[in-house]
């Protein structure tokens, strides 16, 4: 059996694929509208997967032999792909994620309106958070869109690995990638401060260090825009400050009330209908209500803040399955899986 990365991401796009798995004596693997299925066929041989594996990663092969994983991207048969290749008991497995092709229009994604004002922020920190598949990279690179059309700024990103591409518009946009152009995620944040940046793309928000470049970075005038694995905007401001030790605690939460601007915590859930998925999305726009629960360390009653703040644009992830669920694009099961307060929506679905 002969197969190339072309003839695989060509057989995803067909299928409407969002991820495909290559592992070793097992066939190819589609997920399909979240759910994940054969794509028929023999199983691939450990002599396949080894050849596709040197495919993917190329000059990094030795890397990937010593270090047992590696992370890159690239275009493949005319789509823009991250892969994940990495070794396992039967030698070489790769998960590939296809991307939109081209940079998506904030208004094709179905996020609350508020989200388009995130473009005319002029300094401060934007979170953006969900679990892995939930269209975070897809709502960061429609808002880096915008912003690259509409202002005359310095966009910088900071990635691991590159995954949307964009061309400079009316502003100038640089994209530095972990592991290639900077040693790390904390380094290239301390060098980019010196690079003159407007605003700041920051993939992934991870340690320490980072957090703490990041919010020196936002409190110093730039934009920034960051992503955590959380999935509400009070979970967000949890991790960010237990990331410190409990004698900074006080302090970051200090920096987080001056520089937070916004979190959107995101869910893809699949459609009633069986094809396609639908965005469920918490929306918190920081009012001085929220600056002093941050500070004053009071994360569980911000739920009930960004429900009271509404005419801000705030939108609770309840409020917003309850919207699909009642519209029939999600059904009641799917809903009340991934509510924050099954009770309250279980009374709300009509």
């Amino acid at each position: 059996m002969t197969m190339n990365l072309e003839d695989i991401v060509g057989l995803a796009r067909e299928a409407a694929a969002s991820d495909v798995h290559v592992s070793p004596n097992d066939t190819l693997r589609l997920r399909v509208h979240g759910a994940l299925r054969s794509a028929g066929g023999e199983p691939l041989s450990p002599a396949l997967c080894e050849q596709l594996a040197r495919e993917s990663v190329g000059d990094g092969f030795s890397r990937l032999e010593s270090v047992g994983e590696y992370d890159t991207a690239k275009t493949i048969c005319g789509v823009r792909c991250r892969l994940n290749v990495y070794r396992v008991s039967g030698g070489y497995a790769i998960s590939i994620r296809l991307l939109a092709t081209g940079i998506p229009k904030l208004s094709e994604l179905g996020l609350p309106p508020v989200v388009g004002e995130f473009v005319s922020y002029q300094k401060g920190l934007v979170l953006v958070t969900g679990e892995t598949g939930s269209g975070k990279s897809t709502t960061l690179a429609a808002i880096m869109g915008e912003i690259n059309r509409t202002r005359p700024d310095h966009i910088i990103t900071l990635e691991d690995p590159i995954e949307y591409v964009y061309e400079s518009e009316l502003a100038l946009v640089n994209q530095r990638e972990v592991g290639r152009h900077t040693e790390s995620f904390a380094a290239g944040l301390r060098a980019i401060l010196r690079e003159d940046p407007d605003v700041i793309l920051v993939g992934e928000m991870r340690d320490l260090e980072t957090i703490e470049c990041a919010l020196t970075a936002a409190e110093t005038g730039h934009l920034v825009f960051g992503t955590l694995h959380t999935q509400s905007a009070a979970d967000s401001i949890d991790r960010l400050v237990d990331v410190f030790p409990e004698a900074r605690q006080a302090q970051i939460r200090m920096q987080l009330s001056m520089t937070l601007r916004a979190v959107v915590a995101q869910q893809l859930l699949p459609n009633a209908s069986g094809e396609g998925r639908s965005l469920a999305c918490e929306v918190m726009v920081v009012n001085s209500a929220i600056r002093n629960l941050i500070r004053e360390g009071k994360t569980p009653q911000i739920a009930n803040a960004i429900s009271t703040s509404a005419q801000i644009g705030s939108v609770t992830m309840d409020a917003s399955l309850m919207r699909l669920a009642n519209a029939r694009a999600i059904t009641r099961e799917v809903a009340l899986e991934a509510a924050h307060d099954r009770d309250y929506l279980a009374r709300q679905i009509r």
